[in-house]
C-alpha cells in the first residue's frame, strides 16, 4: 500500500523546484494534491497535468500564500472539498540578497512577508481542522542560511530563522492534538535559483559539501515524504538539515 493513500496535502510554492518534487512525491504515494503557485494560470495547470499521472485528485491556485485572508479561504475550501487536510508544506519563498548596508526596506519587508508570514498564515489556518480530525502533519521548508547565517542574506537567514522557531513552538503547542510540525534545512540544492550561479561559484560551495555533489530537489522531497507518512509518527519539533553534510 502507498504510504500516503487517502491522505490531502497542501504544499505552497509548487509549481517549480522543491515544491514540485515534494507534490511529485507525494502523489506518486497516493496523496491528493492542493497547490498554490505564483506562475502563470497556465503553468500551474502544467504541473497539475503532471501530477494528475499518479492517478489522484489534484487542484491547482494561483494564491499568495502571504495573504492571510486568501489563505484562510483556501483552506476553508481544501476541508470542504476533500473532507480533511492532513499534510501541509509550507515551501513558498523568494530572495531579495544584498549587503545589510544596501538592503532596502522594502527587501526586508518583502521578504519577511513571503517566507515567514506565509507559514504563520497557513499554519494557523490549518490548526482547527487538523485539532478537530486529530491528525496532521506539519513540514516547513527553512535552510541551513537560517541555522548557520550567509553574507549578504540577513533578510533570507533571519526568515528561515523563523521559520525554525515557529517550527519548535507549534510542535509543544499541537503535539497533545497528535498534530506534528518539524522543518527541512536544504542546503545547496539545484533549483532555478542556484542555476543563476556561476559554474566556479557552484564548484566554490561543493568543496564544503562532505558528499561531494550539489543537492537535487528530489533529496528535499525524499525528506518530507518521510516526515509527511506514518513513518515518522514520533519525530516532531525537528530540523532535518538537507545539505551532503554541510553543517556538519
Amino acid at each position: 500500500m502507498k504510504q500516503l493513500t487517502g491522505k490531502t496535502a497542501f504544499i505552497t510554492g509548487a509549481s517549480r523546484g522543491i515544491g514540485k518534487a515534494i507534490a511529485h512525491s507525494f502523489a506518486e504515494q497516493g496523496a491528493n494534491i492542493v497547490f498554490t503557485h505564483l506562475s502563470s494560470v497556465e503553468q500551474g495547470q502544467v504541473t497539475a497535468d503532471e501530477l494528475k499521472v499518479h492517478g489522484v485528485e489534484v487542484h491547482a491556485y494561483r494564491s499568495d500564500a502571504s495573504n492571510f485572508s486568501a489563505v484562510n479561504d483556501l483552506i476553508q475550501k481544501i476541508v470542504q472539498d476533500f473532507g480533511r487536510l492532513d499534510i501541509l508544506v509550507n515551501n513558498a519563498g523568494i530572495t531579495r540578497d544584498n549587503l545589510l548596508l544596501r538592503m532596502s526596506e522594502q527587501d526586508w519587508d518583502e521578504v519577511m512577508q513571503v517566507n515567514l508570514k506565509s507559514v504563520f498564515n497557513t499554519i494557523k489556518a490549518v490548526t482547527k481542522p487538523m485539532i478537530s480530525q486529530r491528525y496532521g502533519s506539519i513540514i516547513n521548508i527553512s535552510s541551513v542560511v537560517g541555522i548557520k547565517g550567509n553574507a549578504g542574506q540577513v533578510n533570507y537567514a533571519a526568515s528561515k530563522a523563523g521559520i525554525i522557531g515557529l517550527t519548535k513552538s507549534v510542535a509543544l503547542e499541537l503535539g497533545s492534538r497528535n498534530i506534528r510540525c518539524n522543518a527541512i534545512a536544504p542546503g545547496f540544492i539545484q533549483t532555478a535559483m542556484t542555476e543563476e550561479l556561476s559554474q566556479a561559484a557552484t564548484e566554490e560551495w561543493v568543496k564544503y559539501i562532505p558528499l561531494k555533489r550539489v543537492g537535487m530537489p528530489e533529496d528535499v522531497a525524499n525528506c518530507a515524504l518521510f516526515l509527511a507518512s506514518d513513518t515518522s509518527s514520533y519525530i516532531t519539533g525537528q530540523v532535518i538539515q538537507v545539505d551532503g553534510g554541510m553543517l556538519t
